[in-house]
């Protein structure tokens, strides 16, 4: 199997769980850290899928990498190869596909719940998941959907929290969250905890009750990953 292209924008907003469930499934990939200078890939021939993280940056700000990124989403959704983002990832998935990456309505900071949506693509990524979900964020901006995907997971805070089209899953939400994850963007990212609201946890809020929260978000996310891995797996293990 081709490992996957796995793009890392800032130290510290890495796989995180992902990491770990492609470990425990023998599942290669090749981190590539633009926070780190390394060149994005001028194709997909040497992979079996794309994955982004997280960043602090906008796509719609004037870096050369990310219209290098949206490059190959668009030739991976032309190939049909498997796509998946998180958060900045997936706001670069919404911008490649069409749509547009705009200031959400509030920042949405901390653990908040969300809710599947209401249509057969939710019922089939998330089969035998909770109505309801307590999941991390951490975003000021919102993606729209782009024509023939559809929205799998919703809040108040911010409507679109993920969308799937095909092999492709888009999730505005952190679901790739660990324990020192949360702990180190509180303590990094704490200049935009000032002023707590509704949907702005403090670092105190967001760190009580957490590993029984990151067990929780875990298992949702565990399950959106062995889906979205799914097609992959068994084509990458079939008989030849």
């Amino acid at each position: 199997m081709k490992p996957l292209f796995l793009f890392r924008h800032i130290k510290c907003e890495g796989p995180g769980y992902l990491a770990e469930v492609l470990d425990r499934l023998e599942v290669p990939y090749r981190l590539i850290a633009i926070d780190r200078k390394e060149a994005v890939p001028v194709d997909i021939e040497d992979c079996s899928g794309l994955v982004f993280m997280g960043g602090p940056m906008s796509v719609n700000d004037p870096l050369p990498w990310i219209e290098q990124e949206l490059a190959l989403i668009r030739a991976a959704a032309d190939r049909q190869l498997p796509v998946l983002g998180h958060c900045l990832g997936g706001q670069l998935i919404g911008k490649a596909l069409g749509g547009e990456v705009t200031k959400n309505r509030v920042r949405e900071i901390g653990w908040h719940a969300v809710s599947k949506a209401d249509n057969a693509t939710a019922a089939d990524w998330l089969d035998g998941q909770p109505e309801r979900m307590n999941l991390f964020h951490w975003h000021g901006e919102t993606f729209s959907i782009p024509a023939g995907a559809e929205v799998i997971l919703e809040n108040a805070h911010c409507p679109h929290q993920a969308f799937a089209l095909d092999n492709i899953l888009a999730l505005q939400c952190h679901v790739e969250m660990t324990a020192p994850m949360v702990h180190e963007w509180a303590a990094l990212y704490r200049v935009e905890l000032d002023d707590p609201a509704p949907s702005v946890q403090t670092a105190a809020e967001m760190t009580a009750d957490l590993d029984e929260r990151i067990t929780a978000a875990q298992q949702v996310a565990g399950h959106l990953y062995r889906r979205w891995l799914q097609p992959m797996l068994a084509k990458g293990r079939s008989p030849a």
